[in-house]
């Protein structure tokens, strides 16, 4: 008799896929895209550099990053029948939902075959990449009585959706630290919202479905909120003193509450991320002059280093990406849209995976209920 398999809650470390495009090391905190170093793409490569690394296998030369930029920005605009149904949406909603109503129907308006017809399978990519931080934006001018900005063919990825928020162009630093966090959110292997992209398109779903299905999955507190509730957390800590940020930890620990922004599922030791982050946001308090919360969370990070950090536990890449937003100007129910218009381009590049070879997900289960059970007349139940 076979043996059964063994159940793991949350398929915690069950590989679900073969893949290329993303390789995650968490006992050293090592992170690389097609091979290449997190920390790397993001001092010298753009979003669009890396998005073309991502669903091409290699990073593109001069002239391909040119015609890629290029279609990229021919894309961004919206028809206005999208706008249309976000000015139809309540202006209290959350903007998650948002964007996950208006990439839906996207669909509608670009039919084609995705499956068997490469161009248009390549060009829906593109598009979605590009069209993402158009809604974003155009959903945050609509919901305050603004109308949308559109968007500027002369803008890089990055700099043209902060200058869509506000219309204003951003400063070099700015768009800089805008670009490397949407590098640094690209792709994270087989998380929640990319595991969902996957399984929606392993049913040849189109990739609009696919793409609002990782959305919704994106959404979720445990995933994609994150970086907002770790703000929410800091700013419970009202006396920013050494003693004072120590013993708020210690609390915390003793009651076994989640210290939000700190441990990883893949990682045992600090996010590269974060790394990364926490030098932008150096920069840009160095510029701008310190904030209070930044204060804190350099503390407490260092607080959690001495108490916890031997159990592998430190900071993740949404300890700090709130902290460099906020101080960018962008509001907090933004935090997550934004980390959806980075993680676009890796979805994708698990779509376009997915597609070769393709096999629908058919995961079992553990039956634990009743069986065989008589099934008597209503009149006796």
């Amino acid at each position: 008799m076979a043996e059964k398999p063994e159940y793991i809650p949350g398929l915690a470390g069950v590989p679900a896929a073969r893949s290329s495009i993303c390789l995650i090391d968490g006992s050293v905190g090592k992170l690389q895209y097609r091979g290449y170093p997190i920390e790397a793409l993001a001092e010298h490569c753009t979003y669009e550099e890396t998005v073309f690394l991502l669903h091409h296998g290699k990073l593109p030369s001069a002239a391909e990053l040119e015609a890629f930029s290029a279609s990229l920005a021919a894309e961004r605009t919206l028809k206005f029948r999208i706008i249309d149904l976000l000015k139809n949406l309540p202006e209290s909603g959350h903007p998650m939902d948002a964007l996950t109503a208006a990439v839906a129907g996207l669909g509608m308006f670009y039919p084609g075959d995705h499956v068997e017809d490469l161009d248009f399978r390549g060009l829906t990519a593109v598009r979605l990449v590009a069209k993402l931080p158009t809604i974003v934006a155009a959903w945050h001018r609509i919901r305050r009585g603004d109308e949308p900005i559109a968007p500027r063919s002369d803008l890089g990825h990055a700099e043209n959706f902060l200058y869509m928020l506000e219309g204003e162009e951003p400063d070099a630093l700015t768009a800089k630290v805008m670009d490397v966090a949407l590098t640094l959110h690209a792709e994270h292997s087989m998380n929640a919202s990319t595991f969902t992209a996957r399984v929606t398109g392993s049913t040849l779903s189109d990739p609009y479905a696919a793409v609002a299905s990782a959305i919704g999955s994106l959404a979720g507190p445990l995933h994609g909120g994150a970086n907002e509730r770790v703000l929410t957390m800091l700013r419970t800590i009202e006396d920013p003193t050494t003693e004072n940020i120590r013993r708020w930890a210690e609390n915390r620990l003793a009651r076994k509450e989640k210290i939000m922004g700190f441990g990883h599922r893949v990682y045992k030791a600090k996010d590269p991320r974060a790394n990364v982050l926490q030098k932008l946001a150096t920069q840009l308090f160095e510029e701008r002059g310190r904030s209070p919360i930044y204060d804190v969370a350099v503390e407490l990070e260092t607080q959690m280093d001495q108490l916890v950090g031997h159990k592998g536990i430190y900071p993740n890449v949404d300890f700090y990406s709130g902290i460099v937003y906020e101080k960018m100007g962008i509001p907090v129910d933004l935090f997550t849209p934004v980390f959806a218009i980075a993680r676009v381009g890796g979805w994708l590049a698990h779509l376009l995976e997915q597609l070769e070879g393709n096999r629908i997900f058919r995961p079992s289960q553990e039956y634990i209920g009743e069986r065989d059970l008589e099934l008597k007349p209503i009149s006796e139940r």
